[in-house]
Order: structure tokens, then C-alpha cells, then sequence
């Protein structure tokens, strides 16, 4: 992962991919696909959806390379975590929320033994092509078993835009995962490019559940 190419996005606020309103496809199926548990969040940034999670009654664990991204998310909700160390990992704690800050990849079996259900709406579509695969791997083989997982992928024409995020089409999704996952689509609806729907808007979004 390009570690400077994503602190630079944070510091300089290039942050198109940031939502302030919770994510639609997130309301309307993680609750029909885990009624409850602990849930992953990769790449979490400062998403508000993570606020939605824990008002629903759900545990959080974010992971986010910007430690900018994940003191701001505090500081903007008004919320003191208590801070410390985590082998690699700084942690950001206060009830049922935490954040971890480092890289995704350095993650292991143990670290994420009591997830039951992961959210991605950020993680793979930031992934350029030459990582995605690695992504999916460390998914695939140190998720738990039975865990469940909402995915959230971006479409548009070849050309249209360069990424992140980058378009992700539904064969690719299904090549990736399935040896591990049973994989349903739910939606596809209009998406966003930089927080606005533009006229003649190539660009879709799909959700995903996947499940052993």
C-alpha cells in the first residue's frame, strides 16, 4: 500500500471519497445480513457510518492508515478515546468502538478472532489493481469463519475517471471471493463522484453480501 500517497490525500483534505450522510446501501441491508456483532471496518477513514453501526447497537473495529483521519473522526464527534499501543497498531478506544491506525495488510488471525460481520464501502475500491488481489487474500483466509461481509463497489467506463476509487466489475468481485464466499448482489444504484451525482452519471454502485 502507497502510505505516502494516502497521508498526502489526508493532509492536504483531498477527501472527495468522505460521505457525511450514512451510506444507503448500509442502512438498508447490513441489518437483514447481521442482526448484531462485531464489525469490521477497513480503511475506515472518518466514515460516519461507523456512528451508524454503533447507534444500531453493533461493536466497531476500524482500521485506518491516517492517524489525521482517525483524530479528526474523534474530534468531530466530540469523543475521547483513550489511546495506546497495539504491537504495530495504534489503538483508539472508548466503548464499543475501535480503531486501530496502521496498515491493513500487517493484520493477523488473532487480531480479528471475534469479528462477525466486515463493512467495506472504502478499502477495496481505494486499491489499485496490484493489491486488490492481496486484499481479497487476507479476507478470504484470516476473516473467522462465518463471519458475514456488505461490500460496496464502484462502475464506470473505461477512461471515465482515473482512481481511487476504481471501478470494480462484478466478475472481478466474484473471481476474487468465491472460493471462500457465497456472494449475492443486492443492489446497484447511481453513485457519486466527489460527493455529487453528475448529469448522464456513468457511474454505479453495488452491494454485495457475502458469506461462508
Amino acid at each position: 500500500m502507497d502510505h505516502n500517497f494516502w497521508h498526502q490525500r489526508w493532509q492536504q483534505q483531498q477527501i472527495g471519497f468522505h460521505r457525511d450522510a450514512f451510506h444507503e446501501l448500509l442502512t438498508a441491508y447490513f441489518p437483514k445480513a447481521l442482526p448484531s456483532g462485531r464489525v469490521l471496518v477497513p480503511l475506515c477513514g472518518k466514515s460516519n457510518d461507523m456512528l451508524w453501526l454503533l447507534d444500531e447497537g453493533y461493536q466497531v473495529f476500524g482500521i485506518e492508515l491516517s492517524e489525521l483521519a482517525v483524530q479528526a473522526f474523534f474530534q468531530e464527534n466530540q469523543l475521547q478515546p483513550v489511546v495506546q499501543q497495539r504491537g504495530k497498531f495504534t489503538e483508539y478506544a472508548i466503548d464499543e468502538l475501535v480503531i486501530w491506525v496502521g496498515d491493513v495488510f500487517d493484520l493477523s488471525v488473532e487480531d480479528l478472532a471475534d469479528v462477525d460481520g466486515w463493512y467495506d464501502r472504502a478499502a477495496l475500491v481505494a486499491l489499485p489493481e496490484s493489491l486488490r488481489s492481496d486484499y481479497v487474500e487476507l479476507l478470504k483466509h484470516k476473516l473467522p469463519r462465518g463471519s458475514k461481509g456488505l461490500l460496496i463497489t464502484v462502475e464506470y467506463p473505461q477512461g471515465f475517471r482515473q482512481g481511487p476509487p476504481f471501478s470494480i466489475p462484478e466478475d472481478e468481485v466474484v473471481a476474487g471471493f468465491e472460493s471462500r464466499f457465497r456472494i449475492k448482489p443486492l443492489a446497484r444504484v447511481p453513485g457519486m463522484v466527489n460527493n455529487e451525482t453528475p448529469a448522464d452519471n456513468p457511474v454505479t454502485e453495488q452491494a454485495y453480501l457475502l458469506y461462508d
